[in-house]
């Protein structure tokens, strides 16, 4: 365990010597406590980091990669799901998600089908912005042509 979140475990039904699994309180990202319960899916085969608030909203995206990143190396992927309704777990509301198999690799898309891969967002509105630009140059130079 990373010593920063060690000193923030609460000993609980876990236990002092409970490695991965455990309660954690740490103060987030965005300024509000945050409650991460982990399992080490030594028994389930997931590893799994559940993350909550205290507040009534969900954690956001930059809480949930600052939990991320507590618990697992920057080049892993783990996932967030989105079951079909019928299998929703409603426990908490507020509650959210990471999940990592323990035995295989999560499957992920092409990083290309996201985006341009190397490109910040700072590049990608001026080149959004000079499409658009082409564009609009283009419409108006056929609607002049009409015009004639």
């Amino acid at each position: 365990m990373p010593e920063k979140l060690e000193f923030s475990r609460a000993v609980d039904c876990f236990g002092p010597n409970a490695g991965h699994n455990g309660r954690f309180l740490v103060q987030g990202p965005s300024g509000c406590q945050l409650q991460l319960i982990s399992y080490d899916g030594e028994q389930s085969g997931w590893e799994q980091v559940s993350v909550s608030t205290g507040r009534r909203r969900s954690p956001n995206w930059l809480e949930m990669c600052f939990a991320k990143d507590l618990f697992w190396d920057e080049e892993e992927c783990v996932v967030q799901y989105h079951p079909p309704l019928s299998q929703y777990v409603k426990n908490d509301r507020w509650c959210l998600h990471l999940w990592k198999p323990k035995h295989e690799q999560v499957p992920a898309p092409p990083s290309n089908l996201v985006g341009i891969v190397g490109v910040g967002p700072h590049e990608m509105k001026l080149w959004v912005d000079a499409q658009v630009a082409e564009i609009f140059a283009r419409c108006q130079q056929s609607t002049g042509d009409l015009t004639k």
